[in-house]
């Protein structure tokens, strides 16, 4: 007799709109926290010096695998006056090895070394490194395809928008280039 109480309890309207409500809402959050960039960076905010340009994530990914640029980042670059060919090796620059040696690598002793070397270029616009942050970018492109690169951390940052420190580039691009060859 009681368990057919309780099934008459579940046919009450307002549990029906309940339970309705809280599957669309868990549904609504599984979406959402699925998705594997949707805290990702949207725009790269470009520095050279004194000049400051902002562009989104998608151009400068477009840029970087393709070669193409847009009139917006060809006018930042003529302006900043950077090698398009150079700036893009920098960003694509692999340091290639097997995803668990990379991530055991950012764990290690030598992570905060390669945090630090990569947040010379890549971090919060206006703001002080955050770490965290940036390991977790490393870490989302490291499982994507196997590498860390300066596009990749742009790419996978946790933060609506980040800054991209261009006259830094190069010279962090070859550093990163001697620690891919010793590796």
């Amino acid at each position: 007799m009681q368990i057919f109480q309780i099934f008459n309890r579940f046919n009450n309207p307002k549990f029906t709109k309940l339970l309705t409500q809280t599957v669309a809402l868990g549904a609504g959050a599984i979406v959402l926290l699925s998705s594997t960039n949707a805290n990702a960076a949207e725009q790269v905010v470009l520095k050279y010096g004194t000049f400051e340009g902002q562009i989104s994530v998608k151009e400068l990914t477009q840029f970087t695998e393709t070669g193409k640029t847009t009139p917006t980042l060809r006018a930042y670059l003529q302006a900043a006056q950077q090698d398009p060919a150079v700036a893009r090796k920098a960003l694509k620059a692999p340091i290639r090895a097997d995803s668990a040696f990379l991530n055991s690598l950012l764990s290690s002793w030598a992570g905060p070394i390669l945090v630090n070397q990569i947040g010379e270029v890549v971090h919060p616009p206006a703001g002080e490194l955050n770490h965290e942050a940036l390991r977790s970018a490393l870490s989302a492109s490291i499982k994507q395809n196997g590498e860390v690169t300066l596009l990749g951390a742009i790419q996978n940052y946790p933060n609506t928008s980040v800054e991209l420190e261009g006259d830094r580039l190069i010279p962090v691009y070859e550093r990163l280039s001697n620690l891919a060859e010793l590796l």
